[in-house]
Parts: structure tokens; sequence; C-alpha cells
């Protein structure tokens, strides 16, 4: 089978992609604290938390007023079925795509807005979609839709696209979506026919959930306002049970 090659921006008007800030999951105040000693009682370990308190104070710097966190980018297999994940299920829109067939790639932009805001010319899509914060980039290379199994590593614990079989700790983590309920979401997601790693009540954080898209990649769904735990989610796991906090890079 031919394989074509991954390629990544090579049209320069692309603006690069941001880091994305890690969420903290550990459901306590997100105010910065000092540094000091934590030890947990799941772990021997202690580790000096370090003071971060100057990154959430003060202005930002000069220059950087207008930056926006404008996309996150992704590979996917088949552009449809990832198209059908994210705009049927998860309620994103297409707010702007390029094909590049000089190249052998596609690019889909996704967003969570209303249709109806998403301009008509590809000139005021590139606008709309350069000032759209939260956008999801998802590249296409083409032939990618024919090759058997998974294509890309998700980089948790992954052992997709290595020449020796073995788990990848990669750095990549997840994307995340935030929902009015995430036990009622979830139980949509669930008869919309998703995978999960975890339920909302399962594993040692309760009231947050783990989908996979269709390349296995992670999303996470958190609640847009206070975390709160119900009795039984809809898989059956009881608050109290599930297993304990996973670690998903290893």
């Amino acid at each position: 089978m031919m394989r074509f090659p991954i390629i990544s921006r090579p049209w320069l008007f692309l603006l690069a992609s941001a880091t994305r800030l890690d969420m903290f999951h550990a459901f306590h105040n997100t105010v910065a604290r000092p540094t000091h000693r934590y030890s947990s009682s799941l772990s021997s370990t202690t580790v000096d938390q370090p003071d971060v308190s100057r990154f959430v104070t003060g202005s930002r710097p000069a220059g950087t007023e207008q930056y926006v966190m404008q996309q996150t980018m992704v590979r996917v297999k088949d552009p449809i079925k990832s198209l059908e994940f994210y705009c049927d299920i998860l309620g994103f829109r297409l707010v702007m795509f390029r094909e590049f067939p000089q190249w052998e790639f596609n690019v889909y932009f996704v967003a969570p807005v209303d249709a109806s805001d998403i301009p008509l010319s590809k000139e005021e899509q590139w606008k709309f979609c350069m000032n759209t914060p939260g956008c999801i980039e998802l590249t296409w290379n083409y032939g990618s839709e024919t090759q058997d199994g998974l294509v890309y590593n998700t980089g948790n614990a992954d052992s997709t696209g290595t020449t020796d079989g073995q788990n990848v700790k990669g750095g990549f983590g997840h994307l995340g979506i935030t929902v009015p309920d995430v036990y009622e979401a979830c139980a949509r997601f669930a008869e919309l026919g998703c995978e999960f790693t975890k339920t909302p009540n399962s594993g040692g954080m309760k009231g947050l959930a783990f989908v996979k898209d269709p390349d296995g990649y992670l999303v996470e769904v958190l609640p847009r306002g206070e975390m709160i735990q119900k009795p039984i989610d809809h898989a059956g796991v009881a608050v109290d049970g599930g297993e304990g906090y996973k670690d998903n890079s290893k």
C-alpha cells in the first residue's frame, strides 16, 4: 500500500498552534498557591509544588493583548467520520475547510458556534475562524482512510505507529469540552454509540468523563458550573464505585 507523507502546515499563512494549558482536575479552587510540600495517602511520593501565582495576576505582556488560543490540530483517518463525531455528537460546526490536493491533504476547522454566525464567503470564513478561540483543526492526509485499524498515536500509552509495538508515553493527553450536565451529556453520548474510557462515576475523580473520538483521541467532559456527583451514572456505576485514578500516559 502506498504511504503518503504526513504533511503539516506547508502553507505559511496559517498560524502555528499555541500550547494548550493543562487543566486542574482535582476538585479545588484554581487560585495559585505558594510552593508547598505535598504528599498523598495513595503514594509515598512527596513533591515540592511550584509557585505559579505570578502567572495568574497582572497584565498580559505588551504586544500579546490580542493573541488568541485559536486551535489544536489532530490528524484524522477519515474526515467524514471525524466530522460526524465533532459536529453531530459534540455539536460543533464546520467553520472553515481548505483542500490541498497538490500536497495531498485537507484541513477542517470545527468549533462550538452557531451555523448562522458562519460567513458564506471563503475570505470571511477565514477571518471568522482565525478569531474564534478553541477551534479544532482536523487534518486528513489522503489515503489514510484506506489503511487498516487506527493510524495515529493518541499519546496516551498508545503503541499505534511504533516499530517495536511498545506503548509510547506521549505528551498529548486530551481535548476537552464543558457541558451543563455531565451525566446527561454522557447518557446521550452512550446512546449515540460513543466509547468511554471513563464514565462520570468511574475512577477516582467523580463527575467528569472521557470519551473517544473515531481516531481514539480522548475528549474530556467537564461541567460548565459546579462539579456535582450523582448516585448512579448512565453505565450503572455508583458514585462510590469504580477504579481509582489512572495516569493515561503510562
